[in-house]
């Protein structure tokens, strides 16, 4: 048996540490210069298609996204049933139609009599559709069918956790991966997600194109990205190269990926005072959302496309939620004890319902896209709580 070292094999930083064995045709050791340098080691080869089967994709940034706890979560796309058709009808040729399977591993030995790789903390980083169309094939094949087809494997033992997550990030753009799952991946929702916990103390974010919303685990995190952007104050100090004009907040509610983009710059400055703020009131503006989204005052308001039930409101459009929002950041002050809302009782929700009724017919046309869109609308709102705003500085 040949040791395969890697740095220092203690244990894994996720936790989990297992022995898994897989079995392979051929196996080369393909490290580069740079690769034994940093006491890592890359191996390629070709494998039975089955030696996959049983390995975790804990580190990969998608899971198999066609099912979810014997769930179905979408529709096959083409690639799905294309390595079905292959897998089916043309299995002698799936190992070179097929572009194979990445692995990580934090440490290996080959046993050159088995022909079996031992790897310690395996895990798929690109291949998950092809492992989960490989765990369909054998469960539908036949019992005479005995046909286990081939296929590539690169295999990439390190013990660095960070090199693991870009590995995974990089080596699955090929495929599309939404930045939720790169930003997941990277750990740059983790403080927004203990914040959001201290509201709801049982939901996790939605951390990964495979989290799906619907399921009531999990928080929209990129609606509550965007709803606490619509909260900050303009007058933030902002890290250097944040491209950002808060005055403005139309982006917040039609710029969805692009709030993404620059909570995940903010993410990587951590001791800014903006992404300070950001993480303080995130549970802030979610609950302000929540409050608005399904406000029962809006009855009586005349709004065709506010969603009733039984004459009881089920759903305000974000079109005209968003300027509401974004006009409370007038409200928004750093004290001792963190960044805080503090509207004022005189200001009822009432008034501010009326104007936004105002600003949906006048200005967007009965339309809530184009009132969300429309900077005239957040300017109406803005003009009314900032009059409060200055009252209440003064007493």
């Amino acid at each position: 048996m040949t040791s395969i070292p890697s740095g220092n094999f203690g244990n894994s930083s996720s936790g989990w540490s297992e022995n898994y064995r897989f079995t392979f045709h051929k196996c080369r050791n393909i490290s580069s210069p740079e690769d034994d340098s940093a006491g890592r080691k890359v191996y390629s080869g070709s494998a039975p298609v089955s030696s996959i089967l049983g390995l975790e994709d804990n580190e990969n940034v998608r899971e198999y996204l066609l099912d979810a706890k014997g769930k179905q979560r979408k529709s096959p796309t083409l690639v799905h049933q294309a390595i079905r058709k292959t897998l089916k009808e043309n299995p002698e040729v799936f190992g070179v139609l097929n572009s194979g399977t990445v692995l990580v591993a934090r440490s290996a030995e080959i046993d050159d009599k088995t022909r079996q790789l031992i790897l310690t903390d395996a895990s798929i980083i690109n291949g998950s559709q092809t492992r989960g169309e490989v765990k369909r094939y054998f469960d539908h094949r036949s019992e005479d069918e005995t046909v286990d087809p081939s296929i590539k494997f690169e295999i990439i033992v390190t013990n660095d956790d960070d090199l693991i997550a870009e590995i995974s990030i990089s080596r699955n753009f090929q495929n599309d991966v939404k930045s939720i799952s790169i930003a997941g991946r990277r750990g740059q929702l983790d403080d927004l997600e203990k914040s959001a916990q201290t509201l709801y103390p049982n939901k996790k974010l939605r951390k990964s194109e495979s989290d799906l919303t619907a399921n009531d685990d999990f928080l929209d995190t990129e609606k509550l990205i965007q709803v606490t952007f619509a909260l900050l104050p303009d007058d933030i100090e902002k890290p250097s190269g944040i491209n950002l004009d808060l005055s403005n907040k139309v982006f917040t509610y039609s710029q969805k990926t692009r709030c993404l983009k620059i909570f995940q710059k903010l993410a990587d400055e951590p001791d800014t005072e903006m992404y300070k703020a950001f993480i303080s009131l995130a549970p802030v503006a979610w609950k302000l959302y929540e409050h608005w989204k399904r406000h029962q005052n809006f009855i009586g308001t005349q709004i065709r496309s506010i969603e009733r039930n039984n004459g009881r409101v089920i759903e305000v459009p974000d079109g005209i939620i968003f300027p509401i929002l974004a006009s409370h950041a007038a409200f928004v002050y750093q004290s001792a004890a963190g960044w805080q809302l503090n509207k004022p009782d005189q200001l009822s929700d009432d008034e501010l319902i009326n104007v936004a009724k105002q600003s949906y017919m006048d200005i967007a046309s009965h339309n809530p896209q184009s009132m969300g869109k429309s900077k005239a609308c957040y300017s109406s709102l803005m003009q009314i709580t900032s009059i409060y705003a200055r009252l209440l500085k003064q007493t």
